[in-house]
């Protein structure tokens, strides 16, 4: 089983228009709310390739009741940690003539020390009943900092296999603590740790340096770019499909999905690299978030372009010599 970890849940209103006018009063012809947060999205997600998983988050105030529909809308099974602060929530404009979506974050919850130790109590008791545990997302304060760095001591400790796709001034904590397998977007990392990755040579630096963190998988992606990805010392760059983009967001997340699909189904690194960069993809050509189908993802995973870089694997040919 697979869980999820989303320390900043999002709930979103999406309020759709043929075309919206700056400075003048626009009327929506469709509206709904539906869960959102990076961890939420990935199990979301990981319910439409039918895989077993829970989500464990922060749900707090007349936000948190909404959200808590959704998530059940959604099938998303969760373990909440109850707070006195507002979930954060974001109204999200999609102009459907002009293919434009724009989104207005609102407010982080301000969690208290509290809130935050119970989650790590609560995370404890449920790493020991995973296979995979996904730490995604931003953290909403410093009170929940230290949370994700916590959760992959702990599956460290448990011999769990964590996830990690995160950003901001916990980054480099949560890389210290060695998770298994590591995320990153080049805008998100470049912010968060004030280094430039302008270039292959860059990149491929980058992900050595987190491979001599003890870190087994990288990926680092680039929207539409290639992405580039290391597997212990090998590395491979990873030239996606074309596609038409609608809404790129959520398209991380689905990515990260797909290698926690691919993980816990044993597949090969080249089968659920594809399988992941296909989901992120189709993720990008569709207005909604993480719902991607079996059929959608086969529909460009013959795209997925994938080579290696530098050394190459050596095969060897352990077969029985009679």
């Amino acid at each position: 089983m697979i869980l999820t970890v989303t320390l900043n849940p999002l709930l979103e209103r999406r309020l759709f228009f043929d075309s919206v006018e700056l400075g003048k009063s626009n009327r929506s012809k469709e509206e709904f709310f539906t869960s959102g947060g990076k961890g939420i999205n990935v199990s979301r997600q990981l319910n439409f390739l039918d895989e077993k998983n829970s989500a464990l988050t922060f749900l707090g105030g007349n936000n948190g009741k909404i959200l808590r529909h959704c998530l059940i809308q959604d099938k998303i099974d969760f373990t909440v940690v109850s707070t006195k602060s507002e979930n954060r929530s974001a109204d999200i404009i999609i102009e459907e003539k002009n293919n434009r979506v724009t989104t207005y974050f609102g407010l982080n919850s301000n969690i208290t020390v509290e809130e935050a130790a119970d989650f790590k109590h609560k995370l404890d008791k449920m790493i020991q009943n995973c296979s995979i545990v996904v730490f995604a997302g931003s953290s909403p304060c410093t009170t929940t900092d230290d949370i994700f760095q916590h959760g992959i001591e702990l599956a460290n400790r448990y011999d769990k296999i964590s996830i990690l796709d995160t950003y901001g001034s916990h980054l480099m904590n949560c890389i210290n603590a060695s998770p298994t397998v590591i995320h990153n977007n080049v805008d998100e990392v470049e912010r968060s740790l004030g280094i430039s990755l302008n270039d292959e040579k860059e990149k491929l630096e980058y992900l050595h340096q987190l491979y001599a963190k003890n870190i087994k998988l990288m990926f680092l992606s680039d929207g539409a770019n290639s992405l580039y990805a290391e597997k212990f010392d090998f590395n491979y760059k990873v030239d996606p499909p074309e596609v038409n983009v609608i809404d790129a967001t959520g398209s991380g997340d689905a990515f990260v999905a797909g290698i926690a699909f691919g993980l816990e189904n044993s597949l090969v690194f080249d089968q659920f690299l594809k399988i992941a960069s296909a989901l992120g993809a189709a993720n990008a050509s569709k207005l909604t978030t993480c719902n991607v189908t079996f059929d959608e993802m086969n529909s460009y995973i013959e795209q997925v372009k994938v080579s290696t870089i530098g050394k190459k694997m050596k095969i060897i040919d352990d077969s029985p010599n009679y």
